[in-house]
C-alpha cells in the first residue's frame, strides 16, 4: 500500500481499523518525524502524524465472530420466548371465557346496552314479544303557566277535533271533556314518531309526547294467549299472565336478558291452527274453542290457542273476556274420547288379551238408569268395533273388568285429578271423583263422563298412550336435544303399540273419517268425542263440548293434537254438531298445512297394519 492509500484507509476508517478499538486494543497515536516525498508542485516539508501499527493476533478475528454470533442467537432466543409468552397468555383467557362464559357481571354498567326487558321468541327465533322506547301522549295542564288556569290556545271541542284527524280511532268527546276539565293524564299510551311530530306541530305546550318504555308484539294476536301480558307503568313492566309472567326474573335479569327467552311454540303451526279453528268455529257458529299441537317425545307444546282471543298490543275492555285460555282453564266432560284410554288400561291390566273377542253391546243398567249407545251397530260388538262405531256400552262393560280402583289409578297416573304442569298459570283444577268410586261412576268414567278435565290433560294422556307408554309434563319452554324430561311409565310398550293400531282404525274406518279425508297420507290416528255440558244439575241437550284427539304419524307417533269446539250448533254448513262433523275436520286440515313445517310428509306407502282388525269391520258400516 502506497503513502496516499495508506493516508486514505486512515482518514475513511475500514472494518480492520475498528476492531483493535472493539476488542480495545487501539493503538496509541504519537508524533514521529518521517520523511514525506516533495510533492511534484511543492509541498510542505516537515513532521506528519501517523498512527503506530498494532499487532493483532491471527485468532482475534474468529472469537469477535463467535461473540458477536452468540449475541444474536440470545436475542432471538429472548424474541421468540416473549413471542410464545403472549400466545399463551391469549390461549388461557380464551380458555377461560369458554369455560366462564361471558364477562358481562365483571362491568359495571352491566345490563347498560340491552333492551330493558328481555325478547320472547319462538323455538326458531322469530320475535314474538320485544321492548323498545316509544312516545306517547300527555295532557300536561301546567305546561304553559305553571298554574294550569289556561292550559290550552284552542278550545278543547276545536283541539280534539284536530287530534281526531291525527288519531282516527280517537273518542273525540271523551278527549274534549278531558282537556275542557284541565286534569293531566295521558290521552294515548303509544304512538307513532310521525303522529308525535303532527301533535308538535299542532302548537300546543300542554300536549307533550315523553318516551315511556313500550312491549310490543309483532305477530299481533299469534299466540296472545301462551304469551301473556305486563303491567306497564311507562317506566317498568312486569308480567302479569302467560309467559311473560313465568319468564319474568328472566326478562328482567341484567345479567340474563340479553339472551332471549325461547319458546316451545312454533310461530307457523301456531298460525295455521289458530286459521283452522277460526275457519270450523264460524262454520259450526261455535261458542269457542281450544286447541293444542303436543310433542310426544318431549313435551314441547308447538302451537296452543284459544278462541275467542285478543290483541295483546291493546286489550279493549270486550277483550276482557277473552283473557282466560280455553287450553288450560276450560273444564268440562270431554266424553268418548277417554274410550281408548280405557282399553289401553284394560290392555295394561291383562283384562284384554283377545281384541277379537266379541263383548256384549246391549244397554247397560246402572241403578234406575239405562245407557245405550248413540248409534245401534248390533248386539255384540269386538274391541276394535266398539272404538270405531264409539261403543258406550262395551266400554262401560270394559271398565268393569278393570274395577273402580283400576281404572282410578290409570287416570292418576294421568295426571286427572290435578291442575295440568305448565309454566302459565291460570290453570283449572279437574273436578274428580273422590275414592272409592262407586259402579255409576267407574263405569261412566270409562267413557269420559264424571269427572271434569281441560283440552290439555287429553293431550298429555294421549302422547303417554302412544309414545310408548311414557308420560311427561307438558312444556311451553324449549327443550334442548336429549334434555327431555324422562317421564313416568303409565302403559306397556306393548299396549302402546296396539293403542297406535286401533286409533289409526277408528280414523280410516270410524268415527274419524273425515279427519284422514283431509289429511290423507300422514297417518292420522285419534277419536271423537261429544259430551252434554252438565248445568245447573243436569245436562243439557242442546249444548255439547266436541273434541278430537289425533296423533300422527301413527307408524311412529311425533305429535298429537286435540281441538275442543264449546257449543257448537248445526248450520247450513255443518250437518251435525257432534266431532265427526266439526272438530275432526278441524284437524285434519290443520295436519295437511301442519305436517311438512314439522318434517312429516304425506306417504301412501308406509302405514301401520291394521289388516288384522279391518276383516271385524266387515258389514258393520
Amino acid at each position: 500500500m502506497n503513502a496516499r492509500a495508506g493516508a486514505f484507509g486512515a482518514e475513511q476508517g475500514s472494518l480492520f481499523d475498528t476492531v483493535p478499538e472493539l476488542l480495545g486494543t487501539a493503538p496509541r497515536v504519537r508524533k514521529t518525524k518521517t520523511a514525506e516525498p516533495r510533492a511534484f508542485f511543492g509541498g510542505n516539508h516537515g513532521v506528519s502524524e501517523r498512527p503506530e501499527q498494532a499487532y493483532v493476533a491471527p485468532e482475534t478475528l474468529p472469537a469477535l465472530r463467535a461473540r458477536l454470533l452468540n449475541t444474536a442467537r440470545l436475542r432471538v432466543r429472548y424474541l421468540v420466548l416473549a413471542f410464545v409468552a403472549f400466545a399463551l397468555l391469549a390461549i388461557v383467557q380464551i380458555v377461560w371465557l369458554g369455560l366462564n362464559g361471558s364477562t358481562r357481571s365483571n362491568r359495571p354498567n352491566a345490563g347498560t346496552l340491552v333492551p330493558p326487558r328481555g325478547e320472547i321468541v319462538d323455538r326458531n327465533g322469530v320475535p314474538l314479544a320485544v321492548a323498545y322506547p316509544a312516545y306517547s301522549l300527555y295532557f300536561y295542564p301546567q305546561a304553559m303557566d305553571g298554574t294550569g288556569e289556561f292550559p290550552l290556545v284552542r278550545e278543547p271541542d276545536v283541539l280534539a277535533r284536530e287530534l281526531k284527524a291525527i288519531f282516527p280511532d280517537m273518542d273525540e268527546k271523551a278527549v274534549a271533556k278531558k282537556l275542557a276539565a284541565g286534569k293531566g293524564g295521558y290521552l294515548r299510551k303509544r304512538i307513532l314518531p310521525e303522529e308525535a311530530n303532527k301533535v308538535w306541530a299542532l302548537g300546543e305546550v300542554a300536549l307533550q309526547s315523553p318516551e315511556i318504555l313500550d312491549r310490543h308484539y309483532p305477530q299481533g294476536r299469534l299466540a296472545a294467549h301462551v304469551i301473556g301480558g305486563v303491567a306497564d307503568d311507562g317506566e317498568t313492566q312486569t308480567g302479569t299472565f302467560g309467559m311473560e309472567e313465568a319468564l319474568n326474573a328472566h326478562l328482567i335479569d341484567p345479567e340474563l336478558r340479553a339472551i332471549p327467552s325461547e319458546l316451545s311454540i312454533d310461530a307457523r303451526v301456531q298460525g295455521a291452527l289458530e286459521d283452522e279453528m277460526n275457519r270450523g268455529m264460524k262454520l259450526a257458529n261455535a261458542k269457542g274453542s281450544a286447541g293444542v299441537v303436543l310433542d310426544v317425545d318431549t313435551g314441547e307444546v308447538i302451537a296452543m290457542a284459544s278462541l275467542p282471543d285478543f290483541n295483546p298490543n291493546r286489550v279493549s275492555q270486550e277483550d276482557v273476556e277473552n283473557v282466560g285460555n280455553r287450553v288450560t282453564f276450560l273444564r268440562g266432560e270431554l266424553g268418548s274420547v277417554f274410550k281408548p284410554l280405557t282399553v289401553a288400561a284394560a290392555l295394561d291390566a291383562g283384562e284384554i288379551t283377545d281384541l277379537t273377542r266379541v263383548w256384549d253391546a246391549s244397554p247397560v243398567t246402572v241403578g234406575d238408569r239405562v245407557f245405550e249407545d248413540y248409534e245401534d251397530k248390533g248386539p255384540s260388538l269386538t274391541i276394535p268395533e266398539a272404538l270405531a262405531y264409539s261403543s258406550n256400552t262395551v266400554t262401560m262393560r270394559v271398565a268393569e273388568t278393570i274395577g273402580g280402583e283400576g281404572l282410578r289409578k290409570v287416570w292418576l297416573d294421568l295426571g286427572m285429578d290435578r291442575p295440568v304442569d305448565i309454566e302459565i298459570g291460570g290453570t283449572s283444577q279437574p273436578f274428580f271423583p273422590k275414592a272409592p268410586w262407586t259402579e255409576m261412576t267407574t263405569k261412566v268414567a270409562a267413557y269420559g263422563h264424571g269427572f271434569n278435565v281441560t283440552p290439555l290433560h287429553l293431550a298429555n294422556a294421549y302422547a303417554a298412550m302412544v309414545n310408548g307408554g311414557i308420560m311427561r309434563p307438558a312444556t311451553l319452554k324449549k327443550v334442548a336435544p336429549g334434555e327431555a324430561n324422562p317421564g313416568t311409565r303409565v302403559f306397556k310398550a306393548s299396549t302402546s303399540q296396539r293403542m297406535r293400531q286401533l286409533l289409526r282404525l277408528v280414523v280410516m274406518h270410524g268415527t274419524g273419517r273425515n279427519a284422514n279425508a283431509a289429511a290423507e297420507g300422514f297417518r292420522v290416528g285419534g277419536k271423537t268425542g261429544s259430551a252434554e255440558k252438565f248445568i245447573k244439575g243436569r245436562y243439557s241437550p242442546t249444548r255439547i263440548i266436541s273434541t278430537f284427539a289425533a296423533a300422527f304419524p301413527m307408524d311412529r307417533p311425533r305429535y298429537v293434537v286435540v281441538v275442543a269446539l264449546d257449543e257448537p250448533k248445526v248450520t247450513h254448513a255443518m250437518a251435525g254438531r257432534t266431532a265427526y262433523f266439526n272438530s275432526a275436520p278441524i284437524v285434519g286440515n290443520l295436519i295437511r298445512r301442519a305436517g311438512p313445517m314439522l318434517g312429516v310428509r304425506p306417504d301412501n306407502v308406509r302405514d301401520v297394519d291394521v289388516s288384522e282388525f279391518e276383516y271385524l269391520l266387515k258389514g258393520k258400516r
